[in-house]
């Protein structure tokens, strides 16, 4: 009786395990496709099955109307809105089976489409790693379960990573379940909106009372924020608004959300009076959209918690239909945000909005976008990060991970937060592995030990991962030189692994340009010391950057070409050596904590700074600067030139004028010349050279250099109203 009951559940067991549902046989469709020519996206999905179908096994399936008479084989792709017991989120979809037909079930949106894209990864073995990079099996059957239950709801039901295959590949958004800011957005008004619907230049002249006071004044500009107390910018906002929805009646939210800058919120007597009440900046914020979502109780408005407004009112709630866009840009990411104190403080303010809103919105920062293409291991930190944002009511997450090609595991990282955005309990390490399996073949094991290693190395360096890092932070720890030599090794088994697939092995040379990048920065602070084979390694980076058609290096347009001119132009020895090399300074005039620690040197180290201010560099805020050289003994001079950084985005201004003065005493000047510096408002990182040039040879021993301030930063600037700072790093005597 025991082994007669043994027999049945084995026949049993393999009955429903040999349950199929087939759809190409021996090369021919033996299963049809049924969805409704009414609902697009039914049809869409049905025309991306087919697509693939159509890759896989050469042939296509039969669409036909759900009218038609069911047969065993049928795929049915259904997104009415008969769900019965299931319960499908906008998005979410279901797979059931039964012996005979395969059912994907669609909620709302595309659920459908996201079922068949499921469907062809999980059980055809489609797998879409990057823009135009898909990896297609080969088959002349396809086969589903018989005996399937599988429903699946996203995690975030607005889910977008900014990776470059959205712009370059129609397909990479369908397939990784993304959507883009102008699909919901009305007008696509999204994010740092006031100068667009309220524009300075429009009203700034005339109603300089519509815009913040900052430091004593009114100061109208396309970085000032609004006066939120002001009754009169209500109204024309809500016209403006009004307007808005009426142009583009298909969408229903809109974001209206301060301009991008720091602290150039309005602290007019009256809206300091309510931020003081509300013990943050946002207070007045949440009062003026909780005014529009009462005006217009059908839309839905965001707006941002970004920077100075990041911390959460004490008292006015958002209503329901004002969306929170929350935003992490001053935190430190070598450690989730429950390690260190940065993030302790932004979790702090998310669980003090999530009290209060349930309809929150995370922007996070995932890349260096000062140097996109340098190392960047945050791998471990996102699915702890994003769990913690659902659990404090996220339900929208825009990922901003640069999404550049070229830039550090730029098409790993866009797959692996996509996974997440998706299901944020993915098992992490598995997609990853999955990935680099696929994308990089042979090497994978290299590269993943170089993720690793690298890892373990930050972590246990305990220096800080910044969004806007340089390699030369991380020399003493993850890329220390025994560290760059391991990282070098791995890459050429890597290389050596694919070296008869041209694919594979370009894959891997656009991950390589990482290490390649931050070698070649931390050895020109270092010194230069094998200028031949530094210049080689700098000719390569530039070759294979090119071949692999690699331009950006960071958000402010600098590009790799002209990096590598610069590198050469201001890194290697000049025909001729200054006068002031090494000399000793003093400063009359010095420069601000905490860029003041290599003053004694910087200036005639003979050392160049690079595009982060962080290193090489000394800095002015809000006031003039003056440094006197010592040349030792009495010199004859004809020019003194000196090197400031142009870096708009971290308030680093060029400087309004510098004027040079000579003395063979250090008691009596006289005046050289002046130059007078003219104004730049481009976004890309500049180093400018300002020369003084005299047309006679002077006697000199001691070169006076008086740098003038601009002062504040100007309308037009994110720092509106505040001091903006000038950085030097070298002074030429020539």
């Amino acid at each position: 009786m025991k082994i007669f009951l043994i027999l049945i559940l084995s026949l049993l067991l393999t009955s429903i395990s040999e349950a199929q549902i087939i759809l190409v046989k021996n090369g021919k469709a033996t299963g049809r496709i049924i969805a409704d020519p009414k609902s697009r996206t039914d049809m869409q999905a049905a025309a991306l099955l087919n697509l693939f179908v159509k890759k896989i096994t050469g042939i296509t399936l039969p669409v036909v109307s759900p009218g038609e008479k069911r047969v065993k084989g049928d795929l049915i792709i259904d997104s009415s809105s008969d769900l019965k017991s299931l319960v499908l989120a906008e998005d979410g979809f279901s797979l059931t089976s039964s012996d005979s037909t395969f059912l994907v079930k669609g909620g709302k949106g595309l659920g459908s489409v996201y079922g068949v894209v499921t469907l062809l990864e999980d059980y055809f073995g489609v797998h879409y790693y990057a823009a135009n990079n898909c990896a297609i099996p080969h088959s002349r059957e396809l086969k589903l379960p018989g005996n399937l239950s599988r429903t699946e709801n996203p995690s975030f039901e607005f889910r977008q990573t900014q990776a470059y295959g959205l712009a370059t590949d129609s397909l990479y958004k369908i397939w990784h379940r993304l959507k883009e800011p102008k699909e919901i957005f009305a007008g696509n008004y999204w994010v740092h909106t006031f100068d667009r619907i309220l524009p300075s230049a429009k009203y700034g002249k005339d109603h300089p009372e519509y815009f913040s006071f900052i430091n004593g004044i009114r100061r109208p500009g396309a970085a000032s924020q609004w006066c939120l107390s002001n009754p009169d910018v209500f109204e024309i906002v809500c016209q403006k608004i009004d307007s808005i929805f009426k142009a583009n009646p298909d969408r229903k939210m809109i974001s209206i959300s301060q301009n991008d800058g720091n602290n150039t919120n309005c602290s007019c007597e009256k809206c300091k009076a309510i931020d003081d009440e509300e013990g943050s900046p946002s207070g007045s914020i949440i009062r003026f959209l909780n005014k529009l979502a009462a005006r217009f109780p059908d839309k839905e408005f965001s707006t941002l918690a970004y920077l100075f407004s990041v911390a959460p009112p004490k008292h006015v709630k958002p209503l329901p239909n004002v969306n929170i866009m929350l935003c992490d840009i001053d935190c430190y990411r070598e450690v989730s945000l429950t390690e260190n104190p940065s993030g302790k403080t932004f979790m702090k303010n998310m669980e003090g909005w999530a009290k209060i809103s349930d309809n929150i919105f995370v922007w996070d920062y995932g890349i260096n976008f000062d140097n996109y293409i340098s190392p960047f291991p945050n791998f471990h930190i996102l699915q702890t990060n994003m769990k913690l944002f659902r659990n404090n009511h996220a339900t929208k997450h825009f990922s901003q991970i640069g999404g550049s090609q070229g830039g550090d595991f730029s098409e790993l990282r866009s797959y692996v937060v996509s996974k997440l955005l998706w299901n944020v309990n993915c098992n992490v390490d598995s997609v990853i592995q999955s990935f680099l399996n696929g994308y990089y073949g042979k090497a994978a094991p290299f590269i993943y030990q170089y993720m690793k290693i690298q890892e373990g190395a930050l972590l246990g360096s305990n220096i800080p991962l910044w969004i806007y890092d340089t390699p030369i932070t991380h020399k003493t720890g993850m890329l220390n030189a025994p560290l760059i030599r391991r990282y070098r090794e791995l890459f050429d088994n890597a290389e050596q692994s694919v070296a008869s697939d041209s694919i594979l092995l370009r894959h891997v040379w656009q991950q390589r340009l990482a290490i390649q990048y931050a070698e070649l920065e931390i050895i020109r602070t270092n010194g230069i010391e094998d200028v031949n084979r530094t210049k080689e390694e700098l000719a390569l980076f530039q070759r294979r950057a090119k071949l692999l058609g690699v331009t950006s290096l960071n958000e402010r347009n600098n590009t790799i070409e002209e990096y590598c001119k610069l590198y050469l132009e201001r890194n290697f020895p000049a025909l001729r050596k200054s006068l002031a090399h090494q000399a000793k300074v003093s400063y009359p005039l010095p420069p601000d904590k905490p860029y003041d620690k290599i003053a004694d040197k910087a200036v005639t180290d003979g050392f160049l700074g690079g595009a982060t201010f962080n290193e090489s560099w000394i800095g002015w805020s809000g006031k003039d600067g003056e440094v006197v050289i010592d040349l030792g003994e009495i010199k004859e001079i004809e020019s003194v030139q000196a090197d400031f950084l142009h870096k708009l985005s971290a308030w680093i201004l060029l400087p309004k004028s510098m004027s040079v003065a000579t003395s063979t005493d250090n008691l009596n000047f006289i005046t050289m010349g002046n130059q007078e510096i003219k104004e730049d408002r481009s976004v890309e990182v500049k180093y400018v050279n300002v020369g003084v040039n005299s047309h006679e040879k002077i006697k000199a021993r001691y070169i006076k250099v008086h740098i003038e301030t601009l002062g504040v930063c100007p309308s037009w600037h994110y720092g509106v109203g505040y001091p903006a700072w000038f950085f030097l790093d070298e002074v030429w005597v020539y």
